[in-house]
């Protein structure tokens, strides 16, 4: 339950209430600290799991919600719309795939820092053990594409040997541009 809680999790806020016949502490600090909204133990009693599901959604989804996060995000001219997995600079836009999105995302939320390999692997598969270490190289291949497709004037930067780094605009260190000593727009 708590892996797939954290499955549910990064793609969505909807109410998770565990049902479980385990009824220790630790058991449900694992599953609060997993995403779960609640924790019922069995036996319980049918009138107060339907309160808790009500009182969950009217939170949620309800009178009682603030005002829905945009689910949108700019980086310069560069539009990510994460309910269509989409991204847009201008008039043109492209699908990614929920992979090539989140790694996307975590570049811009850190535009013109460099993101670790290891950070970007452990946030996009669970298990990176089983990870090719030429999976993340590929995704990038992607999004660089797909950015290139709708007109990004900035890029995704290797720094060799630490990771990626999302640029925002035209300048030196633009891929496809001049590049410092170890760096380019392809690579390790």
């Amino acid at each position: 339950g708590f892996y797939w809680c954290r499955q549910i999790r990064t793609v969505s806020k909807v109410p998770v209430v565990f049902l479980s016949a385990r009824t220790g502490d630790m058991d449900q600090v694992l599953a609060m600290e997993n995403g779960g909204d609640d924790y019922v133990t069995k036996p319980f009693s049918l009138e107060v799991l339907i309160a808790k599901i009500r009182s969950l959604l009217r939170r949620v989804y309800g009178e009682y919600a603030g005002a829905v996060p945009s689910r949108l995000r700019t980086v310069g001219p560069l539009l990510l719309d994460e309910d269509r997995g989409q991204i847009a600079c201008g008039e043109r836009r492209t699908d990614l795939s929920h992979t090539e999105f989140r790694l996307l995302d975590l570049l811009a939320r850190q535009a013109g820092r460099v993101v670790g390999r290891e950070e970007l692997l452990a946030a996009l598969w669970d298990d990176v053990s089983f990870v090719d270490d030429n999976t993340l190289n590929v995704n990038v291949a992607r999004v660089r594409r797909k950015l290139e497709e709708v007109g990004f004037p900035g890029g995704i930067a290797t720094k060799r040997g630490q990771g990626y780094r999302l640029e925002v605009g035209d300048g030196p260190d633009r891929p496809g541009g001049p590049t410092g000593p170890g760096e380019g727009a392809s690579g390790r």
